[in-house]
């Protein structure tokens, strides 16, 4: 594995931290000396145009050809802000995890080397098993994964959420939902995890979200209160740090329901995307059937969501309104269509992925993906540009950007029934009740 100090070399760094812009070359001006200020705003662009037009890897040889025509365009290298200007843009990273944004670059840079060239550390996590008190023999089936930098969220089919710290892969609180009359034995069964560092937020088909502060005393508070005949199945759920947003089914008309996650007001409910799903939606509350649909937000303001046929693109700020729709004519398989900011990726049922970018809906590039057509695919993908698909038990890894595939994980892991992936791991649940973590983190 690549070491801090190479990676570092490569993409032209300097072990000073202070700016650049401190370092001005006296009589620069009558030397003919360009200005750092337009030096920086080069490098960032050159970097940038790298990352689009070959991949995100290449901005670090960009910038090592820049920085190496003299010792002033060197000097650049020195400026934090030029750094934490490319880690936003190239590599989605937004939070300073290491000493500088120098250094935070280079680990995504070298994690993201890992992803390609499949060098990683394999780890199993066995769940806590809940005690069963309500006489039945329903199996415990994890139903939602989710990742933050420091935290796993496993969330199940009776509704409890375990809680587990990646650095140790200990357990380390089970949270479970608030006691309520339930409508069908799978009604508690989460259908999304919104997780950060500080905060748990998960949502039950039976429509509840519940709020739990990481690391606090209080159990899990209940932020809204679902009502399954009125508004149906809430079949998934996501948010970011502005918006929450569920997708329904069961009730025409009422297939989006967006909330101000600030103040965790409901501010709009509308949309037709899973009326032809209404009665599978109905089915849910009483046996874990084929997923519905699926929802992702991909940018500030916007989210994608799908549904075997169709695929939209919504305006969350401007009450929902649909800013573009596709429709398919072989349908997609719900459970491999995940998205990022810059992409969506989706499976038909001849096994054909398709990717577009989420802005315009325009296809970028296929693949296929081989036994897809026969069993389910679950798929995921990241914003360093990987698709990761479970077919058969045998999760493969893709770029993409541009369709090309790149290798299997040597582990075959059986059925799986949950998986996401981030820019460092890819974690898995199989029906045997394990969660297998694979770390693709610079060491």
């Amino acid at each position: 594995m690549s070491s801090s100090s190479s990676a570092s070399e490569e993409v032209g760094g300097d072990s000073g931290g202070s700016s650049s812009r401190r370092r001005r070359r006296r009589g620069g001006r009558s030397n003919g000396v360009w200005p750092e200020p337009f030096l920086e705003a080069l490098a960032r662009q050159m970097a940038i145009d790298a990352s689009r037009s070959i991949g995100r890897l290449a901005a670090a040889q960009a910038l090592s050809n820049l920085f190496q025509v003299c010792s002033t365009w060197r000097a650049v290298s020195r400026s934090d802000l030029l750094w934490q200007s490319l880690t936003t843009r190239i590599w989605n990273r937004h939070h300073l995890l290491r000493h500088t944004w120098h250094d935070e670059y280079i680990y995504w840079h070298q994690t993201s080397n890992n992803l390609l060239h499949s060098r990683y550390i394999y780890h199993t996590l066995h769940f806590v098993p809940e005690i069963n008190n309500d006489n039945n023999n329903d199996g415990l089936s994890c139903r939602r994964l989710a990742l933050s930098d420091h935290h796993l969220a496993a969330g199940f089919s009776d509704g409890s959420v375990q809680l587990f710290h990646l650095p140790t892969r200990v357990h380390l609180s089970t949270f479970r939902p608030q006691q309520r009359d339930r409508l069908g034995r799978y009604s508690r069964a989460v259908s999304g995890i919104i997780l950060t560092d500080e905060n748990l937020v998960f949502a039950s088909l039976d429509g509840d979200i519940h709020v739990v502060v990481i690391g606090g005393a209080a159990p899990p508070r209940r932020a809204h209160l679902g009502d399954v005949v009125n508004d149906g199945a809430l079949v998934d759920f996501t948010g970011c740090d502005r918006w929450w947003i569920g997708l329904y089914a069961g009730v025409p008309g009422r297939a989006f329901h967006i909330w101000n996650s600030e103040t965790e007001e409901l501010i709009f409910v509308d949309g037709d995307l899973t009326d032809p799903e209404a009665v599978t939606g109905w089915h849910l509350l009483t046996e874990l059937t084929e997923l519905v649909g699926r929802v992702r937000i991909t940018a500030r303001d916007t989210a994608v969501a799908c549904t075997g046929p169709r695929l939209v693109v919504i305006d969350l700020h401007n009450q929902g309104l649909i800013l573009r729709e596709r429709f398919f004519q072989q349908e997609l398989i719900v459970g491999s269509f995940d998205a990022t900011n810059e992409l969506l990726v989706a499976v038909d049922g001849r096994g054909i992925a398709t990717v577009c970018r989420t802005e315009d809906l325009d296809e970028s590039c296929r693949f296929n993906v081989r036994g897809a057509s026969q069993r389910g695919v679950i798929g995921s993908i990241n914003n360093s540009g990987y698709g990761v698909m479970c077919v058969g038990g045998l999760i493969r890894v893709w770029e993409v950007e541009n369709g090309v595939y790149l290798y299997s994980l040597r582990e075959k892991i059986g059925e799986v029934n949950a998986m996401h992936a981030d820019e460092r791991h890819i974690v898995a649940c199989s029906s045997d009740g394990t969660i297998r973590l694979w770390d693709f983190g610079a060491q």
